[in-house]
């Protein structure tokens, strides 16, 4: 891994509550905006590439897909427990953004369904190594009262990331129609802008803040998971077996009439609702708690799943889409704030890994019943089932949580 140990910056010393967001966690913002750049100049147009251009059915798709999330979440925890024990994060980050970076131009080499999901798969290798040790530099770097503040802005800098990628692809297409593999070089250039302000702008100090002594972290982490923090995971393992890949979207908007050529400027639409919306969700999570939002934002996706198994049109496609923007603001940054408000200080990389673990692990099963739904069943019933799983979960979330749990920073 990348030699990082010049240090300027105290990662474990947290601001007061209501501070300014610490250097760390804006740098992180600007690393996952480029990162973000990258990833959804090309995500919104694999669907059509791997179904249209190479001619795979839509079950490989969701093998792509959910083998692509299921290696990243296997690997989260297991980063995440080397980040704790190294007392590191910044090289694992840096490693797992390089690496997503080398995926992208390998999908231009693809002549087979076969080939995306090895480019795929090493994109998310790279993710599964960096996003534990991230998210426990980000809520080591701001105070517990402030974490839905500082993950809202995190993912709210992804989304911009993820609002400029299929626009920038949206040119590109238009000034090469067709040119699925000239995309995929691009998407390339932003990737490694990314890794460089990462090893550049992002500092720690030789090791992460331990409030116990390693034996004593260690004998605690046998333990293992508390009570009330099992519990949010089987939450989230059922909402995850009805959350397939969003390639799945992007396909049944192009069934109600939603012209290939637009699939970019819909996700890039649906993106720019979560730009806008942001910090909304986080900041609703600091005030009326974690819980509430996210049963909420689940019950926004049920609804979405619903009309996109039911309705008809483009633009059905494109109200369900902007919906389910709000959907990604009310769970994503408030999702991973409760992880880390019910993880043990003294190993919360790997705990936040295990969250990470559980949601990409449902993802494999889900894309994959999603792909045979869709195209041994109807095109609904994929849409059906997650709608149905999301309502459920809401409100189990709601009865096995209904009060904030949160350890001690």
């Amino acid at each position: 891994m990348p030699d990082t140990r010049t240090a300027v910056v105290d990662a474990s010393a947290a601001p007061a509550p209501g501070a300014p967001l610490s250097p760390t966690v804006r740098a992180l913002g600007v690393v996952s905006l480029f990162a973000d750049v990258s990833s959804e100049m090309v995500y919104a147009v694999n669907p059509e590439f791997v179904t249209r251009i190479l001619g795979a059915p839509a079950w490989a798709l969701g093998i792509i897909e959910g083998i692509a999330e299921s290696t990243a979440s296997l690997l989260k925890p297991v980063a995440g427990w080397f980040s704790d024990r190294s007392g590191r994060r910044k090289p694992f980050a840096v490693t797992g953004y390089g690496l997503s970076a080398v995926g992208k131009p390998l999908l231009a080499l693809a002549g087979t369904w076969w080939h995306v999901m090895g480019a795929r798969f090493l994109d998310r290798v790279g993710k599964g190594i960096r996003t534990a040790p991230r998210d426990a530099l980000i809520a080591e770097s701001c105070h517990p009262a402030d974490r839905g503040r500082a993950f809202g802005f995190h993912r709210g800098m992804d989304t911009v990331g993820a609002v400029l990628g299929p626009l920038i692809g949206y040119f590109l297409m238009l000034a090469m129609p067709g040119g699925f593999r000239a995309l995929y070089l691009a998407a390339f250039v932003p990737a490694l802008i990314g890794v460089l302000v990462l090893a550049v702008a992002v500092r720690e100090r030789g090791r992460a803040h331990t409030a116990q002594p390693r034996a004593a972290a260690e004998r605690a982490a046998l333990k293992g998971l508390s009570p009330a923090y099992r519990r949010y995971l089987l939450v989230v393992a059922l909402f995850g077996l009805g959350n397939s890949s969003d390639a799945f979207l992007l396909l049944r908007a192009r069934d109600m009439g939603v012209q290939p050529e637009h699939l970019l400027l819909l996700y890039a639409a649906f993106n720019v609702v979560e730009a806008c919306l942001a910090w909304l969700g986080g900041s609703l999570s600091d005030r009326a708690g974690r819980q509430p939002v996210i049963a909420a934002g689940w019950t926004v996706f049920a609804i979405v799943y619903l009309g996109f198994a039911l309705g008809a049109g483009p633009a059905t496609a494109w109200t369900l889409f902007l919906a389910y923007g709000l959907y990604y603001t009310l769970t994503q940054g408030s999702q991973r704030a409760l992880a880390a408000d019910l993880a043990h200080p003294d190993r919360r990389a790997a705990e936040i890994g295990a969250f990470h673990l559980v949601v990409g692990l449902a993802a494999f099963p889900a894309s994959l019943a999603a792909g045979l739904l869709y195209e041994h069943v109807s095109h609904k019933a994929p849409f059906l089932l997650g709608g149905a799983t999301a309502a459920a979960s809401a409100l189990l979330l709601l009865v096995l949580l209904p009060r904030p749990a949160a350890r001690p920073a």
